[in-house]
């Protein structure tokens, strides 16, 4: 049986309309911000931190509860997908059990 769960979301958002660096993070750190208030998550802007139109958002979080790891990922990625002025193109949801394999 496992120790524990890590649980990871990574979503792609894209905003094809965004003609700046400035403008994409007034539209990204806002979700980033309050998604960390809101949940008990650690959140952090992983990739096209240098492009204007698409950023990939990354989120985790550690249970001993598979299921409440489970829940808690997919409704940060309901907030982050309704939060948002802009699209969401991928969203990967990975879950790895924590301790010895006894399996």
């Amino acid at each position: 049986m496992a120790l524990g769960y890590v649980g990871i979301l990574t979503i792609r958002v894209e905003m094809p309309w965004v003609a700046s660096l400035k403008e994409k993070r007034a539209l990204i750190r806002p979700v980033v911000e309050r998604l960390k208030v809101r949940f008990p998550l650690t959140v952090a802007r992983l990739d096209g931190l240098d492009a204007h139109d698409w950023e990939v958002i990354g989120v985790a979080t550690l249970s001993n509860d598979y299921g409440w790891v489970e829940e808690t990922l997919r409704m940060a990625a309901d907030y982050i997908a309704k939060e948002g002025p802009y699209r969401v193109t991928s969203e990967d949801i990975e879950i790895t059990p924590l301790g010895p394999d006894d399996e």
